[in-house]
């Protein structure tokens, strides 16, 4: 290999909390091979933590749903516009795009004509909805890294080369909580049951779902005595969420700090939560869960007509069976959420088949050779190296 050229720059993005834990984890793995990297874009708290200095704050980014992101289009319009002058003049070494495809693939489109290297990092799913998308993505990227085992399959029934470098949530520590410290820390005895609640971690989508939690909760204290609600955020949230769970009949935990969440992960008995990434979490922690998630209902309505998979939450897809129930849109209600947490927390044979499809579920997210970072990491090297 070539001596590593000193004091290249990366330019690297993540427009939503779940990306802004891989950017770090990207980061972190980059300098181990290459300590003369800089960096520079956009990221949260933990890329930031690890050496970023965001060009505007990540939160600008985290809009979901067409009806949501609608008003925010000039805004979201100028950040694009702000994003591809840096670019333009930090002339990058590589462009490193983070999940968030709305934003992710129209800059790494703008950019295409600087001639840097692109990188784009957890593959857009269009397996799930609006497959057609995939004839846009040629010459949008030099590299294409995956999550999931079988995205590559996908892309390469398009004529397009993608790799899978292996889940980083294997490496997030979320399976080696302590659940009996987080108990004793916030006065929690053994045989309480203590639930998860997971609203989400865009500013745009937590409002939306916390109502109905709080609702849920109300049925609980009456059916689960003594219950403890957990809600575990991202810092970008928090403030939303702490507003939100205000007028809720029983004050949650709301924990931000990623050990915290991966104690109270330990101590929880279920965990209701919406789709995304934290059903991955859950899954490696070995929580017994329900997904749930209501968004506008336009956006609902225009969502069905274009899903092409069976299932919302990843794990489930992952299974390739109903392996945790989908609590979605009409089905989000108070009264049938609190009947299938209950179930979760006192039925322990449900709860134990859905353990027994998470730990086929973590085998198949392992990477090829190596830690997911590591895999990854190499590979954006490889395309510096070229």
């Amino acid at each position: 290999m070539a001596e590593a050229a000193p004091g290249r720059t990366v330019w690297i993005l993540a427009g939503e909390a779940s990306g802004d834990v891989l950017g770090a984890r990207l980061m972190a793995a980059l300098r181990r091979r290459d300590p003369t990297l800089r960096f520079a874009g956009v990221g949260g708290t933990r890329m930031e933590g690890a050496g970023l200095r965001s060009l505007f704050p990540l939160r600008d980014l985290a809009v979901m749903g067409l009806v949501e992101v609608l008003p925010r289009l000039r805004h979201l319009s100028r950040r694009l516009d702000q994003a591809v002058a840096d670019i333009a003049a930090t002339r990058p070494d590589l462009v490193v795009t983070i999940d968030s495809p709305g934003f992710a693939l129209r800059l790494l489109r703008r950019i295409a004509e600087l001639g840097i290297p692109r990188v784009h990092y957890v593959a857009p799913q269009v397996w799930a909805w609006r497959e057609h998308r995939v004839r846009e993505f040629p010459g949008l990227w030099d590299r294409l890294l995956c999550l999931l085992p079988f995205e590559p399959d996908f892309f390469g029934r398009h004529g397009l080369d993608a790799l899978f470098v292996g889940h980083p949530v294997l490496q997030s520590g979320v399976d080696r909580g302590d659940g009996a410290a987080f108990r004793a820390r916030h006065g929690i005895a053994a045989d309480t049951p203590v639930l998860i609640l997971m609203p989400g971690s865009r500013r745009s989508e937590a409002p939306r779902l916390l109502p109905v939690l709080g609702r849920t909760l109300r049925i609980l204290m009456a059916t689960c005595p003594g219950i403890v609600p957990v809600v575990p955020v991202s810092p970008v949230v928090a403030d939303v969420v702490r507003r939100g769970v205000a007028d809720w009949p029983l004050r949650p935990i709301v924990v931000t700090d990623l050990a915290e969440k991966h104690d109270a992960f330990a101590a929880a008995g279920a965990a209701l939560t919406k789709s995304g990434t934290s059903t991955l979490e859950l899954a490696l922690a070995g929580v017994p869960m329900a997904v749930t998630y209501r968004v506008n209902p336009i956006t609902a309505a225009l969502a069905r007509r274009l899903i092409r998979v069976p299932y919302v939450a990843m794990v489930n897809l992952l299974a390739g069976h109903r392996l945790v129930p989908e609590l979605l849109q009409e089905r989000c209600r108070p009264g049938l959420l609190a009947d299938t947490v209950h179930r979760l927390l006192t039925d322990g044979r449900s709860a134990a088949l859905q353990r027994a499809g998470f730990r086929a579920i973590a085998a198949s997210l392992a990477a090829p050779a190596g830690d997911p970072d590591d895999a990854a990491a190499a590979e954006l090297m490889a395309v510096l190296e070229r």
